[in-house]
């Protein structure tokens, strides 16, 4: 009888002890599973829009050209002769000065004299007759507004626009938003056009 028990039953036992021990340790791990949720949230400081995507209002732009210009500054950018003068931006064609929107990046020495400073972001802007320019040493330099800068006013020849269906406004292609800010009407930048 003792060998039938060292024979068959201690080994039927070892059997049973060792999968008990295991199936407890599968149950113990399965119990501890821990389920860890992330969430990023980016902050999005500029937002193109294509040009192929923005429906103007008004079809056809007015275009404003002069034959002379009076105490022009040149301007060189890029490789290009660019002119400012009487608080405007123009580029020359068949004889005759056009205004023009100026491109990120030109500066000028002496800001226009309505400018009004604009705090956002722990930035100052400077804008000028719907431009905005930041101060780099003793120039001002034009530059795309971040999204979200408010400004309680927008230029006469701002222009309206659509894009997907909404209705936004124009101007040196910045895009803006009718806002309520303490009551009163501002404009939030909320884009900015890329011209292709």
């Amino acid at each position: 009888m003792k060998t039938l028990i060292k024979t068959y039953a201690l080994p039927l036992f070892l059997t049973l002890a060792i999968t008990a021990q295991v199936d407890a340790q599968t149950r113990r791990r399965s119990t501890n599973k821990t389920v860890v949720t992330t969430k990023t949230t980016t902050v999005k400081t500029s937002r193109r829009v294509p040009s192929t995507k923005v429906t103007y209002k008004k079809p056809v732009r007015k275009v404003v050209s002069v034959r002379t210009l009076p105490s022009r500054t040149i301007i060189k950018h890029k490789g290009q002769n660019y002119y400012y003068a009487n608080n405007k931006f123009y580029t020359q064609s068949r004889g005759r000065y056009i205004v023009i929107a100026p491109k990120v990046g030109f500066r000028i020495k002496t800001l226009p004299a309505n400018y009004k400073r604009v705090h956002f972001n722990n930035r100052v802007y400077f804008n000028a007759g719907g431009i905005f320019y930041i101060q780099i040493n003793n120039e001002y330099e034009v530059v795309d507004p971040e999204v979200g800068t408010i400004v309680y006013e927008l230029p006469n020849d701002y222009e309206k626009v659509t894009i997907d269906g909404l209705t936004y406004y124009e101007y040196a292609n910045v895009l803006y938003e009718k806002v309520q800010v303490n009551g009163t009407r501002a404009y939030e930048v909320v884009g900015i056009i890329d011209m292709e």
